[in-house]
């Protein structure tokens, strides 16, 4: 009588548990996998890296950067043109840091390609083989037969410009009337990591009060926060 009791006892209690919808012991519930993100960090610039600067030049005299405490080290995630996600690190000035996370966490977002996002100093200091590269890139104190203007106003020299896809976005160089790094993506059209006036980065870097281009030449990769460098002045007043 006993054990019929257990019985009935168990069978009711399993019924319970599946009418309320309560898993019984043992039972694995999955957990939905959160959607990725940008899961940006800044950092300061640690020793090591300060030292490859130094050792690539981008850091000598003449240039106004002289102190690692002058900038900060941007980690973030982006999609790459396989729609793979990689970590990407940006070296800005200190004072651009906040605007960058915005502007590059919205990107990912977006899910805008970009094709790698690595220091200067991982190419030695040299921008022509940043560009070949189509890194994304931020500070640097170009060398003297690849700079565009005098190191202390210069933006990038400062840490205040950024780069993107160089390959889809090419700067045109009057000095030899050609593309850079090529003149394969040179017309404005639609395409994939292409930046056009009114579109999405654009939108995006301005809303913050980047200005795109800031040269008398066309330079599709390029937004700084001002010409000669100043430092960031906020995001950009709605138009009213």
């Amino acid at each position: 009588m006993a054990t019929g009791a257990l019985l009935l006892a168990t069978a009711c209690t399993a019924a319970a548990d599946a009418g309320s919808g309560t898993p019984r012991t043992g039972s694995a519930v999955a957990s939905p996998t959160p959607p990725p993100s940008a899961d940006p960090v800044v950092r300061a610039v640690p020793e090591a890296q300060w030292q490859k600067m130094k050792d690539a030049g981008m850091v000598r005299k003449g240039c106004p950067v002289t102190s690692p405490d002058q900038l900060l080290r941007v980690e973030i995630n982006h999609h790459g043109f396989d729609g793979t996600i990689r970590r990407g690190v940006l070296v800005v000035n200190a004072d651009t840091a906040d605007t960058v996370l915005r502007v590059f966490t919205a990107l990912f977002d977006a899910k805008f390609p970009i094709r790698g996002m690595k220091p200067l100093e991982e190419y030695g200091g040299d921008n022509t083989a940043s560009l070949a590269a189509d890194n994304t890139a931020a500070f640097n104190c170009h060398r003297a037969n690849q700079i565009n203007a005098p190191a202390l106003e210069s933006p990038h020299a400062n840490g205040r410009a950024i780069d993107i896809n160089p390959l889809e976005n090419p700067w045109q160089d009057l000095r030899c009337k050609c593309w850079k790094p090529s003149a394969k993506h040179s017309a404005r059209t639609e395409g994939k990591g292409k930046i056009l006036e009114g579109g999405l980065v654009w939108r995006t870097f301005v809303d913050e009060g980047w200005v795109w281009q800031d040269i008398d030449v066309p330079d599709y990769m390029h937004f700084d926060t001002g010409y000669p460098s100043k430092p960031y002045a906020g995001p950009s007043a709605p138009a009213m």
